[in-house]
């Protein structure tokens, strides 16, 4: 069995934060397409309904 040292695979530098930085911008874009989507469709409104009597 062949063990993978997996730091080589990873390109060194600044250039390496790029994508893992582009990754999380999209994943807070959608988290948030998410939230809304739910507020506009209904799903908030128990949250709303509780919070705000």
């Amino acid at each position: 069995m062949t063990m993978i040292n997996h730091s080589e695979l990873e390109p060194d530098g600044e250039a390496s934060d790029y994508p893992l930085e582009r990754r999380n911008r999209r994943i807070r874009a959608v988290a948030w397409i998410v939230i809304g989507a739910l507020l506009v469709t209904g799903g908030g409104a128990t949250l709303f309904a509780l919070l705000f009597g």
